[in-house]
């Protein structure tokens, strides 16, 4: 899965690479966290476009959002298939710029040691994304999104069994506004070596902690894996 991340290119970086025609200012975030707002591109009224919508996805035919389970990720296996993500899958997905993101490697007992994952060599990626407008009885509305996860290449796998769809800039039109079978064709895991694996603070399992020293690498604690 895919439950924290980061995101720290600047906005002129981020309008540059995907190509959205407006843009909105934002500071870097080094631990996004579920129902916070998260910046996406998606193709509205002929154009891509950057929003700020709520992590964790609601379908347009959810009654009661606080009742509805929190939804952050979708498994590309069966995002064609559950009533909760088909539809996006369909008619609205998006793309979800990132820096990089964390995973837990779980040790003995309930112990884990965190890692943030990053391009080796920097810079903007994008996930894979859908997103939903969810409408009350009164006009109000809730724009929500969700990643699409996948099973995890070389690097990632020895920490999670999951990771988010990275989408290449060169499919980014497709995954935006191709048909279903071409934008399903993408939700595979990507190349190995596309990310590097750093061992980080404990720091950055509370949601409340986003400082650059997040992304900090910290020696791996081996007596705590020593039996692995």
């Amino acid at each position: 899965m895919c439950g924290r991340y980061i995101l720290t290119a600047t906005p002129e970086e981020l309008q540059a690479l995907f190509g959205y025609i407006d843009a909105d200012a934002f500071p870097p975030r080094y631990n996004i966290a579920p129902t916070q707002p998260i910046a996406i591109v998606r193709f509205v009224h002929g154009a891509r476009r950057f929003a700020l919508v709520r992590w964790g996805l609601v379908p347009a035919w959810v009654e009661d959002p606080g009742a509805f389970p929190l939804m952050i990720n979708a498994r590309a296996e069966t995002v064609l298939d559950k009533p909760a993500a088909r539809h996006a899958m369909r008619y609205r997905r998006c793309l979800v710029p990132a820096s990089g993101f964390y995973e837990w490697r779980r040790g003995p007992g309930r112990s884990k040691q965190p890692f943030c994952l990053r391009p080796p060599h920097g810079g903007a990626i994008a996930f894979a994304g859908l997103w939903e407008t969810w409408r009350d009885r009164d006009g109000g509305e809730i724009d929500s999104a969700c990643i699409v996860t996948t099973d995890s290449n070389r690097e990632v796998r020895p920490i999670h069994d999951r990771m988010p769809v990275v989408v290449a800039a060169a499919d980014f039109e497709t995954w935006l506004t191709g048909t279903t079978e071409e934008a399903a064709a993408l939700l595979r895991p990507p190349p190995d070596g596309s990310f590097e694996p750093l061992p980080v603070s404990q720091r950055v399992n509370a949601a409340a902690n986003d400082d650059p020293g997040l992304i900090e690498p910290v020696p791996e604690d081996r007596d705590l894996f020593s039996s692995l």
